[in-house]
């Protein structure tokens, strides 16, 4: 909090006339702002469309002052210090022209006396007419210290009403509290009170309740789909090389402020290459498993959109988004299909979202680790394989004859069969070329089979479906083939 309150009040002193803070939590806004008018010891001021302009500690408003442009008017002839707040701005204000001519009276008054005019509104965006007279600010999310004096606060009301259990130890609390992040302020007391109150206890199981809350608002712009978190690598066969580098930086995602003191930085991501079916997709979903983070899937099909600058925005939205969630896995699979090389039959909007993509991987704050996908390298653009991009691009290789036998246990196991009935590793040599998800189809149509006839899932007829499979690396054995060349002295190996 002291960051923020050091940062607002050396954008005033430095005669930033015009702000527009960027915020979802209004209220809390107004606390920091109210704050900052104090510690620079001039009144503090607040307009909203039903009052007007208030000054802070003293009843009423100013007279006719609740249409802005009246307001505005005001701003731009007093000749006193001041430091004013316009809450709910709307779009259509600023676009009007004597609105605008207004705000730039008052940029250039207050220019030359302490204080500043400060915007902020829901999805407030700043028209191009006032470009160089609005300065641009943004307000993080509440910290780690604002959330645990929330739950404190939380705790101690409930306890008024009723009784209640505090039952989660220190680790627990910590938990919960990086599973806030994101939430504003009000979205997390709400949370944290509806846990509370249902069952009079606040343990480990009201993580959960809370990722449920992140949900609904990740899936309220429909750009991100929140998605559940089964697999772990436990239950993913090989991939050893991966799964030794995610250990080493398990440590760091779990206690990333201690991380940071100690000057490592949160892991940026990978990009996972191979061939289809391999495990890429099952390996980003236990990634979020592995370090207890939510896992949010970019669709890129939904980013695009007919409107000239429209995708643009639609991505810059989806990455603010997985910022606000962070600590967050962000999954994008098939990065290929969203970033194609030489797209130009899309007029170059592929080309300027790759463009903000690679910038935001550059220059975003949260800690968003990306785990992307592809399977066609041929398609992706170059700038994605330069190395700083993602933290290694490792490549996923078709099993060798002992994972496919682990590969097949482990979806027996799943399936309710009891892997010693069936001869593994004759299988998994019969199966020599097959994908991970080639196997598992193999399991399935025998189930199917069996169902169908009223019998048993047998070794016999395991061994007839895998016969009968013609797998892709048969049907596709050149382009693998060449894949697999190029990865070779490219890639560092995920198996």
């Amino acid at each position: 909090m002291n960051d923020v309150l050091h940062d607002l009040e050396l954008l005033f002193r430095s005669r930033h006339g015009v702000v527009h803070l960027d915020t979802a939590e209004e209220d809390r806004a107004r606390g920091l702002l109210h704050h900052v008018a104090h510690r620079l010891s001039i009144p503090f001021f607040t307009w909203t469309r039903s009052r007007g302009l208030s000054r802070a500690g003293l009843k009423g408003s100013i007279y006719g002052t609740a249409e802005p442009l009246k307001a505005l008017e005001h701003v731009a002839h007093a000749s006193v210090d001041a430091l004013y707040h316009f809450r709910g701005v709307s779009v259509a204000t600023l676009q009007d022209d004597l609105s605008a001519a207004w705000l730039r009276d008052c940029a250039e008054a207050l220019s030359t006396r302490a204080g500043a005019v400060v915007l902020t509104g829901p999805d407030l965006e700043i028209p191009s007419t006032l470009t160089g007279v609005v300065t641009h600010a943004s307000l993080p999310g509440p910290t780690e210290a604002e959330l645990r004096e929330l739950l404190g606060q939380i705790v101690r009301d409930v306890s008024e009403r009723r009784h209640v259990s505090m039952e989660m130890d220190s680790e627990e609390v910590s938990n919960l509290l990086r599973h806030l992040s994101g939430l504003t302020l009000l979205e997390a007391e709400k949370a944290l009170t509806r846990a509370l109150v249902e069952d009079g206890v606040l343990d480990g199981d009201d993580i959960a309740r809370v990722a449920e809350a992140k949900q609904s608002l990740v899936e309220r712009d429909g750009l991100l789909e929140y998605t559940p978190v089964e697999a772990s690598l436990t239950r993913i066969a090989d991939l050893t090389g991966f799964k030794d580098w995610l250990a080493h930086r398990t440590a760091v995602v779990l206690n990333p402020s201690k991380a940071r003191e100690a000057g490592l930085p949160f892991p940026r991501g990978v990009l996972l290459l191979g061939v289809p079916g391999c495990g890429k997709s099952l390996a980003a979903k236990a990634v979020a498993a592995e370090w207890k983070l939510p896992l949010l899937r970019l669709d890129p099909s939904g980013l695009y959109n007919k409107y000239i600058g429209e995708s643009e925005r639609n991505f810059k939205r989806a990455m603010q988004t997985a910022e606000r969630m962070a600590p967050v896995i962000l999954w994008i699979d098939e990065l290929e299909k969203a970033f194609a090389a030489g797209g130009s039959e899309d007029g170059g909007v592929s080309q300027r979202v790759l463009g903000t993509f690679l910038s935001w991987m550059q220059e975003r704050a949260g800690d968003v680790f990306v785990v992307a996908t592809a399977n066609d390298v041929q398609r992706l653009p170059p700038e994605f394989l330069r190395k700083g991009r993602f933290d290694e691009v490792f490549f996923v290789d078709l099993p060798d004859a002992a994972t496919r036998a682990e590969i097949l246990r482990i979806h027996l196991e799943t399936r309710d069969q009891d892997p010693a009935g069936f001869p593994l590793d004759e299988l998994a040599a019969r199966a020599d070329g097959f994908s991970g998800s080639e196997l598992e189809q193999a399991v399935i149509s025998v189930q199917y089979a069996a169902f169908a006839d009223g019998g048993e899932v047998g070794a016999e007829a395991l061994a007839a479906e895998i016969d009968r499979t013609r797998p892709l690396s048969l049907t596709m054995a050149e382009p693998i083939a060449a894949l697999r060349a190029w990865a070779r002295d490219r890639t560092v190996s995920a198996n």
